[in-house]
């Protein structure tokens, strides 16, 4: 499908409560699904661009709206279980005690695909990426439709996240059928991913289900991808997305780590350069340091000990770097003890892996 061709399309905006949608808006959603188009809505992670999932051609239009690479698989969104059992094949007994801890919820699991999905949506692999999402709207459009719906999430790829209806609107209006907004997310950083084709199941993609959690409930270890850990790996990561620059602002961003003195320092010495050279600068901080930085703007990301709200806000604050024009963006680190993995991961894709170390 041609650019101009998809540019040509009026989006239908409708805003609907996330707990109790509206049936009227919910049905001509699911209509659009059926009929093979488009439709973004929430879910408790980020905002998915949703299309049948076992029909290729809903799937090809999925990554010509995004501009996103077609090696890169989709994610298939169910309401029950069994559905898990249809798109999958030899699905082990993990899966079963992984879905009754955390389903509904942010974990998405690689089994073996049924042929029953098709290569589009699996991005080419013999694997499928499957989860149940934790949100009234998400679960009742997969229901109304009648279909298993694909949804990366619902931007142009590369930029941040959505985690509102106006991000969506900003990235895909004029390119998908209908844009349901269900208010801010409440997670703001994508599903855990975990494979379970291996003899050792893996941790493809941080989230905020922890490898801890996953290896107390199957009761064996998870490890993670140790090609998406360290800025500096250059082994290559397991899950083809993960070697893509995500995330990113249109200005340069640059991670700065060390004890917090020298972070300020630095931080403060590049923005007073910057600022000689020409260039608007924005510095990502949290509550407590917002007030230490001589940038032309300070984001504050929200109270270091609360990860959980920072992982909400991470990607909102990436876009607001973009509608204030900002030319070099610096960003604290975030190591927090539960999610920083998950957020970090985000940050490094964001930054490009560029951190320094002070």
């Amino acid at each position: 499908m041609s650019e101009d061709k998809l540019n040509q399309i009026k989006t239908k905006y409708a805003v609907v409560d996330a707990k109790n949608p509206d049936a009227q808006q919910m049905q001509i959603a699911a209509d659009f699904i059926k009929d093979g188009k488009l439709v973004a809505f929430p879910t408790e992670t980020v905002y998915g661009l949703g299309g049948n999932a076992l029909d290729p051609t809903a799937s090809e239009r999925i990554y010509a709206a995004k501009g996103r690479p077609s090696d890169n698989p989709l994610i298939v969104h169910i309401a029950e279980f069994e559905d898990l059992l249809r798109v999958g094949k030899n699905v082990p007994r993990e899966a079963k005690l992984l879905a009754d801890a955390f389903w509904p919820g942010p974990l998405t699991m690689i089994v073996e695909r049924n042929e029953v999905v098709p290569h589009e949506t699996t991005g080419g692999l013999d694997t499928v990426a499957v989860r149940m999402p934790n949100h009234q709207v998400a679960l009742e459009l997969i229901r109304k439709s009648g279909c298993l719906i694909a949804a990366p999430s619902a931007n142009t790829s590369g930029r941040p996240s959505p985690t509102e209806g106006k991000h969506v609107k900003e990235d895909l209006n004029g390119k998908i059928a209908m844009i349901l907004d269900g208010g801010p997310v409440g997670i703001g950083i994508e599903s855990t991913i975990i494979d379970l084709t291996e003899e050792c199941p893996m941790v493809l993609r941080p989230g905020y289900i922890t490898p801890a959690m996953l290896s107390k409930v199957i009761g064996k270890e998870v490890i993670i991808d140790p090609g998406i850990i360290a800025a500096d790996d250059t082994r290559k990561p397991k899950a083809p997305g993960m070697k893509y620059k995500h995330y990113a602002p249109k200005g340069n961003l640059m991670l700065v780590e060390g004890d917090l003195e020298s972070v300020i320092a630095e931080i403060n010495r590049r923005t007073a350069e910057d600022k000689v050279a020409g260039k608007k600068t924005i510095v990502i901080a949290t509550e407590e340091t917002k007030n230490r930085y001589q940038a032309d703007e300070i984001l504050s990301i929200g109270e270091r000990e609360k990860e959980e709200e920072i992982a909400r806000h991470l990607y909102g604050i990436l876009r607001e770097c973009d509608t204030l024009g900002a030319q070099a963006i610096y960003s604290e680190s975030f190591a927090t003890p539960k999610m920083g993995q998950a957020i970090m991961n985000r940050l490094l894709k964001a930054a490009g892996h560029e951190v320094v170390q002070v």
